[in-house]
């Protein structure tokens, strides 16, 4: 990372980071469905995602 991106990077708080890695890791921005409940679903399928790929990295696998 280059300096001016790590000090980005520090200065966003957590909830920033989540939000991040879900829009741009797991699906966030390219919601291909209509209606607020498949857009829901959809979204909630990458915090599922995001939330085991923290839990490996947790546990070192």
């Amino acid at each position: 990372m280059s300096t001016h991106t790590a000090k980005r990077y520090n200065e966003r708080s957590s909830v920033e980071r989540f939000n991040g890695r879900l829009e741009e890791e797991f699906g966030g921005r390219t919601v291909m469905v209509r209606g607020p409940a498949k857009v829901m679903m959809h979204l909630m399928f990458g915090v599922v995602a995001l939330f085991a790929d923290q839990l490996i990295r947790l546990t070192g696998y």
